[in-house]
């Protein structure tokens, strides 16, 4: 049976490097893959896009309504649900990959662990798990409760210490407000800190202030 899997790791951690060479390591075998993200994440459009400045285009550009695996399955026979004269592509898909998972929904996240048991198609999701806050992404919890494998990616603060959280920053400034969802590069930027930092910066604080 297929697994649905977890990497997860604060910014800066390659998680879309990772992704990017999870894909080529696959294609490299003449296997099939279709990557995905969420249309939320306006960075690169269309495109995962890694730091290292490597970019690829996504084959599902998956909205907060559409049924994951509903869309799967159209793209995994070749099909544009948006195209008039749908293509079929013979070739089984060996592995689906989904980039920054944690803005998917948590209906979106049942779905993957579904493709993976029931279509026995392995789905590796990449992702953070905690938002600027300390607050766990909805997609990301999911992730974590149902997830057959959970692997960390791990990245150093500023100070040399593993960073586990995500600082968001505006004009260079730690800012400790706003919504859950900001771009990084769009909106906003983002440095991946220990915890140590973290406080530091937040003045001890670890979620919103009106948070019960």
């Amino acid at each position: 049976m297929a697994k649905l899997y977890f990497r997860y790791g604060a910014m800066n951690s390659g998680k879309s490097t990772a992704l990017l060479q999870a894909a080529y390591n696959y294609e490299e075998r003449g296997q099939r893959v279709v990557l995905a993200k969420p249309r939320v994440d306006t960075k690169g459009d269309s495109e995962i896009v890694s730091r290292l400045g490597v970019t690829r285009a996504v084959n599902m550009l998956v909205g907060p309504q559409d049924n994951f695996r509903d869309l799967y399955h159209a793209t995994a026979k070749g099909e544009d649900p948006n195209a008039l004269v749908p293509h079929v592509q013979i070739q089984p898909v060996a592995a689906i990959l989904v980039d920054e998972a944690q803005f998917f929904t948590p209906r979106q996240i049942d779905d993957m662990l579904r493709i993976a048991v029931l279509d026995d198609v392995p789905v590796l999701a990449y992702g953070i798990r905690t938002d600027f806050l300390t607050v766990a992404f909805p997609g990301a919890r999911r992730l974590l409760e149902i997830a057959h494998t959970v692997e960390e990616l791990k990245t150093i603060c500023r100070c040399g210490r593993k960073a586990i959280f995500n600082g968001r920053k505006v004009d260079d400034e730690f800012i400790f407000g706003g919504d859950q969802v900001a771009i990084d590069g769009v909106e906003v930027t983002y440095e991946s800190l220990c915890g140590a930092c973290y406080l530091q910066q937040s003045g001890g604080q670890l979620q919103p202030i009106d948070s019960n």
